[in-house]
């Protein structure tokens, strides 16, 4: 399984492997994600999903896009985003994540052609599917990329770098009319659902109600809910106990706490609630998925 490092802002741990350069390049399958399905988080990296074999829905600030075999999108800097699967299916798909610094050899190069797209908040993501007019350009840089990982030539690295900055050229010429406008400020509600998510990930131990989950954001809890929805599809309390279900499954799996200490730890007052939800999520009940998915490694 892929357990994703998420802090309690919301930002994703950065995990590098690529020497000591800020580079992920992996093939990876949704299904080697908990309920086939990332979690919400940010970054400052550039991440590009490529789908290899399969399908999976993508969601970015809110926006789902279908990501079929051979589509590409490239998320910017700081947006918050996740994928899970389409009608529960596996999907095959390389992800790519670099950090926009490496880009940075020449300040001004850098602040002519990064800058502008990286603070661009018009600029959410670019999508590609396989009749779009550049996909061939994206597709094949993402193979080079990949080839010269996987080859680990001698120099590998120098190449990797000139790769990415052939690759950026592609999205700066793409992008180029819009870079020319005064870039937008991050719109209220992105910055207000980051917050809430942020006090979920911090304070998911405790009694959180709706109240307090509005009041970290200081809006209503009308708006609170019209925030999740939008952005994330669900209601707050049931992102809430979804996240509480993902940290309670990997301390069943990979600690010998007793069930109910793990529920409890988790933010759930009653054992029975516990497992009830537990089981519609995972189709088995604690106790039964511990027994069938055990692991002697510590927690992360």
């Amino acid at each position: 399984m892929i357990y994703m490092k998420v802090m309690q802002d919301a930002s994703e741990t950065p995990v590098y492997n690529c020497s000591d350069m800020p580079v992920y390049i992996l093939d990876q399958n949704l299904s080697d994600y908990p309920d086939r399905k990332g979690l919400c988080h940010w970054h400052k990296d550039i991440e590009i999903i490529y789908v290899a074999k399969g399908e999976m829905n993508y969601h970015i600030n809110g926006k789902t896009i279908l990501l079929r075999e051979r589509s590409c999108t490239i998320i910017n800097s700081q947006y918050m985003h996740y994928g899970s699967s389409s009608y529960y299916h596996n999907c095959q798909f390389i992800c790519i994540r670099f950090h926009p610094g490496i880009l940075n050899s020449i300040p001004s190069v850098y602040k002519k052609y990064v800058v502008p797209l990286i603070e661009n908040r018009k600029i959410e993501y670019l999508s590609y599917e396989i009749d779009s007019p550049n996909h061939h350009k994206i597709e094949d840089a993402v193979g080079q990329i990949c080839c010269i990982r996987k080859e680990m030539e001698d120099g590998y690295e120098l190449r990797l770098v000139s790769a990415i900055y052939l690759l950026w050229k592609i999205l700066f010429e793409e992008c180029g009319p819009n870079l020319q406008e005064e870039p937008m400020l991050e719109p209220g509600d992105q910055t207000l659902q980051k917050r809430m998510v942020s006090y979920i990930y911090e304070h998911y131990q405790d009694a959180l109600t709706l109240d307090e989950i509005s009041a970290s954001a200081n809006i209503s809890r009308s708006k609170c809910c019209m925030i999740f929805k939008q952005y994330l599809h669900q209601s707050p309390v049931d992102f809430l106990n979804k996240y509480r279900l993902e940290v309670s499954r990997r301390l069943i799996v990979n600690t010998q706490y007793k069930i109910t200490q793990i529920a409890f730890s988790c933010g759930f007052n009653h054992l029975s609630y516990f497992s009830k939800i537990f089981y519609n999520e995972y189709g088995c009940t604690p106790t039964e998925y511990r027994k069938k998915n055990q692991k002697c490694e510590d927690i992360s």
